[in-house]
Parts: C-alpha cells; sequence; structure tokens
C-alpha cells in the first residue's frame, strides 16, 4: 500500500482508483499461483507421487478392483470379504473399476499394447481422484464470497496446501468423503436468484450427498450435521408456510432413501449382503476392534492430527473459538433477552462462528472413537480455509505456512514409506523383462518392516503361479531370520529367486542372519516412522543407506552361513 501511495503523489492517480488497481494486480498474481499450484498437483500425480502414506490407499479400492477387473493376484481385504463386508463396492467401481476398465478396453482394442502395467495400475485411479480433487477448488471460489472471504486467496491456501497435495491425489475413501463434504456445505449455502439464501432445487441433491457420503464412510454423519441443521435453520426461517417446510424434507427424505436402495442393490449383488454401513458401524464401535488397529488418547485429533495437517491455521480456528466462545457466554450472563436470539449462532451475519462450528463439531464426534489417524480430518480443510482466509486472518503467518506445507509436501509425498512404490515398480520390469518372459521364473518376495505391499502392481495374472509374496510386516529378527533361512534351504530350482526387501535401518538383522546376497538395489529415499534412522547415523557417510529400501537377492551358490 505505501508502494502505491508513493506512485499517486507522482502519477497524480486518485487513491480509490489505484487501490482498485492494486487490489486487480493483487488478484491476478493469486490467479497465476493457483494455476501453478494446480499444475503441480496434477504433474506431481503424473510423476507419480512416491510416498505411500497408508494401505488404505491401496486397499479399499485399486487393490479390489485390479482383481475383479484386471484379473490379477490381489490381496482382498476383509472388509470386502463376503463373510465380513464393511464397505460398499459402488464407489470402488464408480472409480478404480472405471479407469481400470477403460484400460482394459485400450488393450483389447490394440489402441495400447501394454496399456496395463505397473505405472498405469497406480496412476490412473490417482489422475481420477485429482481431477475429482479440483470440485474442492470450485467449492472454495463458490463460497468463499458467500462467507466473507477473499476467493482467489482463500484458493491458493487451499492449493498449496500439503493436505490437497498429497492427500486428496490418493484413492482413500476419506478423499471422497472431503469431495461430498465440499458439495454439501456448496448445496447448503447456494442462493436462490432474486439472492434469498434458500434454493428449493437443492433439497433433493442434499438427501442423494448424505446417503452417499454415509455409504462410503458412515463418519459422514458428523461432517454433515452442522451443514444439515444450518439448511434446516434456513429453510424454517424463510419459510411461514408449514407445508412448505414439509415439502422440503420430505423431498430430502424421498431421495435419500431412493440413494439407499441403489447403494444396497449393488451391494446385495456383490457381496450376497445388506447394508454395510451397518456392518462398519457395528465393528467400529467395539473397543476391541479398534485396538487393533491402535488406540489413542481422546484428544489426539485436537492436539496432534489437527496440527499435522494443517499447522499453524489449526492452531488459530482453536484461538478464535475460544474467543468466540468467552464472547456468548459473557451475552449470556449479561443479556437476558440471549435466549430470543440463539439462533445468531447459526445465521449468516455470524458467518464466522458458523464455519467454526463446520470444523470443530465433526472434530468432536471423531475424537469420540479411540481409533484417531491424521487422514480423518482431511474434509475439514473446507471450512478452514474459507475461516483462515475471511477477515485475512492467514496472511501474517504466510511464511510458516510456505515452510510447513514444503516440508509436509516432502514427507509424506516423498519420504514416507517412499521406496516401496519404486521398488514395486522396479521388479514388475524384472519380471515382465524379456528375458523373463522367453525364460519364465519362479519369485519369491519377502516384504519385512514396511506397509503392506499392493500386490496389483506386480501385475500378475491370477493364472500365473511364479510368484509368490510374502509380507512379514513387522516381524521379529528371530522369526525374519528362520524364515530367510528357511527360503534358503528351500532353493532347490536353477530359475528360481528370492528377493528380500528391507528398509536400510533394519538391513544389519539380516547380516545377522548368516546368510549371502548376490545382488543389492538401494532404492532412495524411504522413511520407516516404524523404524526411524537413528540421529548419529544420519551425519555420517552411511546416511544414504538410513534412509533407503534396499532389494536383496539371496545368493543360490551359497548355503546358510
Amino acid at each position: 500500500y505505501r508502494r502505491c501511495w508513493g506512485c499517486v503523489c507522482r502519477s497524480g492517480t486518485g487513491p480509490s482508483q489505484l487501490l482498485a488497481d492494486c487490489g486487480g494486480g493483487a488478484a491476478m498474481g493469486a490467479r497465476r499461483l493457483w494455476a501453478l499450484l494446480a499444475a503441480l498437483r496434477a504433474g506431481w500425480c503424473l510423476l507419480p507421487q512416491a510416498g505411500y502414506l497408508h494401505p488404505d490407499e491401496f486397499f479399499q479400492s485399486p487393490e479390489v478392483m485390479a482383481g475383479d477387473i484386471l484379473n490379477l493376484q490381489v490381496y482382498y481385504p476383509w472388509e470386502f470379504l463376503s463373510s465380513s463386508p464393511c464397505r460398499t463396492v459402488v464407489f470402488p467401481l464408480m472409480t478404480s473399476g472405471v479407469t481400470y476398465w477403460v484400460i482394459k478396453s485400450l488393450q483389447q482394442l490394440d489402441i495400447c499394447s501394454s496399456c496395463i502395467n505397473s505405472y498405469t495400475l497406480l496412476v490412473s485411479p490417482r489422475l481420477l481422484f485429482t481431477v475429482f480433487s479440483f470440485i474442492l477448488d470450485y467449492s472454495v471460489y463458490r463460497l468463499a464470497p458467500f462467507w466473507e472471504a477473499d476467493p482467489w486467496k482463500a484458493l491458493v491456501l487451499l492449493a498449496g496446501s500439503y493436505v490437497t497435495l498429497v492427500f486428496y491425489t490418493r484413492t482413500f475413501t476419506n478423499t471422497l468423503e472431503g469431495l461430498l463434504f465440499a458439495l454439501l456445505m456448496l448445496l447448503v449455502s447456494s442462493r436462490k436468484s432474486d439472492g434469498s439464501l434458500v434454493d428449493p432445487t437443492s433439497s433433493p441433491l442434499i438427501g442423494i450427498i448424505t446417503t452417499a457420503g454415509f455409504f462410503n464412510r458412515p463418519t459422514f454423519l458428523a461432517f454433515a450435521l452442522m451443514p444439515l441443521l444450518y439448511w434446516a435453520g434456513l429453510i424454517v426461517d424463510s419459510q411461514k408456510n408449514i407445508k412448505t417446510v414439509i415439502n422440503y424434507f420430505l423431498k430430502l427424505l424421498l431421495c435419500a432413501c431412493f440413494t439407499a436402495v441403489v447403494f444396497v442393490t449393488a451391494d446385495t449383488f456383490y457381496f450376497t449382503s445388506i447394508v454395510t454401513p451397518f456392518n462398519f458401524l457395528s465393528y467400529n464401535l467395539n473397543p476391541r476392534n479398534l485396538a487393533l488397529h491402535g488406540s489413542h488418547p481422546r484428544v489426539t485429533h485436537f492436539t496432534v492430527n489437527g496440527i499435522m495437517l494443517f499447522g499453524i491455521l489449526h492452531i488459530l480456528a482453536i484461538g478464535a473459538g475460544f474467543k468466540m466462545l468467552k464472547k456468548y457466554i459473557h451475552q449470556l450472563i449479561r443479556v437476558k433477552s440471549h435466549y430470543r436470539r440463539s439462533s445468531g449462532l447459526l445465521v449468516h451475519s455470524e458467518g464466522n462462528p458458523t464455519l467454526l462450528l463446520f470444523y470443530f463439531v465433526p472434530l468432536a464426534f471423531l475424537s469420540l472413537f479411540s481409533h484417531q489417524e491424521p487422514r480423518f480430518l482431511i474434509p475439514l480443510i473446507l471450512p478452514l480455509v474459507l475461516f483462515s482466509t475471511s477477515q485475512n486472518r492467514a496472511a501474517k503467518w504466510k511464511h510458516i505456512i510456505i515452510i510447513f506445507n514444503v516440508l509436509g509436501a516432502l514427507l509424506f509425498g516423498c519420504l514416507h514409506q517412499g521406496g516401496l512404490i519404486p521398488c514395486l515398480l522396479h521388479l514388475e520390469q524384472l519380471m515382465h523383462s524379456p528375458e523373463s518372459s522367453n525364460q519364465p521364473s519362479h519369485y519369491r518376495l519377502l516384504f519385512a518392516h514396511t506397509y503392506m505391499p499392493p500386490r496389483s502392481l506386480l501385475n500378475i495374472k491370477k493364472r500365473d503361479t511364479h510368484v509368490e509374496v510374502i509380507d512379514m510386516a513387522g516381524s521379529e529378527e528371530e522369526t525374519l531370520c528362520q524364515t530367510v533361512e528357511q527360503q534358503v534351504n528351500n532353493f532347490i530350482c536353477n530359475d528360481c529367486h528370492v528377493f528380500v526387501i528391507i528398509p536400510g535401518t533394519v538391513r544389519a538383522t539380516i547380516t545377522k542372519c548368516g546368510v549371502s546376497f548376490k545382488n543389492e538395489t538401494l532404492i532412495f529415499p524411504h522413511l520407516s516412522m516404524e523404524d526411524p534412522p537413528q540421529i548419529p547415523f544420519l551425519f555420517s557417510g552411511n546416511w544414504r543407506s538410513q534412509l533407503g529400501l534396499y532389494i536383496l537377492q539371496l545368493d543360490r551358490d551359497q548355503q546358510t552361513l
């Protein structure tokens, strides 16, 4: 502003006109920055991203569809078994299923002779999710004026977040949950052409999205609660005719029921079971079941996961929440007529408190469960971005926000279990090389101290029996050595190849097993938080091995030492 004001004195331009020009220049800069970040999102997906966030990004959609549609060897998680179905098949079919059907059709039509390979198996579902992620951008652009935020500043904050760059380009059900939450917020915040707040056509769509979100993840109801209450409040306040109000809710209910019938029918054909969300709820409401996946303190979302995902924005929201809570408590004490105006928490004139409720109410409900992972909170990025850009709250923290998101993108997009996906792509090329095709070999792949490897990326047909995957997970040293020695003793065929895949931090364990290897391949980088590197080794000449993943090929010409 000072720089522009100097130009006023020299050029004679009026201050109001100059400020408009400055604002236009800032908006143009924000548009260009958003376009750059959007290109980064798409380009990084195609590169592809090497980081492996959580097994669910594969085993809740692509792995299952690769087995069903492409007839590849896969590992079916228990949620998709007919004996215990807890996930709807509709969304996997509509996402990974569609992309795999496309590449299968292209190969069958000889348009692309080798369309099905580890790269396309990895990237095609991710690319579809990346395209879908721009629903978030569209929602922010449309919602920002409604919630008194600058659209382009909000878009830059959204697109620059590592949550958008990394999590929203992965095949998580949480990603779909976030996109449906964005669409729901867009519908409940829509206006009619005459400027009134309630759009009658939104009722059926709200019913469809709410039901679809529930079948995708029953926890969607926690996210949908405040938008639905906000919408219901607007309906009641704007309509004096009780019949009109009932008509709104009947439309919502009928469309919700119809959507539920569609999902139940599809799941029944696939599983020969009925309502998968009820199985999901019955499983997750049992504390013993949640303990199998890890139990956390109830405050983990508030004190750890929120900061891990959103950084300073989460802290600012907490601070603003306490201030507004304090203000309303004072009003409750001092103003006797407060109860007649209690609906002020949910009207547009008090947009910021409403956005805080959209953020903290789902956070509170999710905190009731003992199993708390950061990805469960990624749908909350939308209300948080809108809140942070209203009244320009995030502007003075921009340097901290940039550093935080760059570090988050590097950690989760590159480093975290970052060697496993390139390892699978490397092994797929090895097993499908011309030499291997001319002279078929038997491969045994032993994975230890890594995340569960998605078998589909090896691109092995179900009828082929020459590849065996052994997942040792986080086995103890004794169990790991026994298994490796057993593989050496069973090394009887001339064309057998045994590979051991382990992080560099566990490389010394294999040495103690007394076996020899004829080939070693180091894939860099790879960071295992379950087996983290020792800090002193990171400052030694051997630091790359601590941040790498080893592919070790057993030497068949030597016996156990």
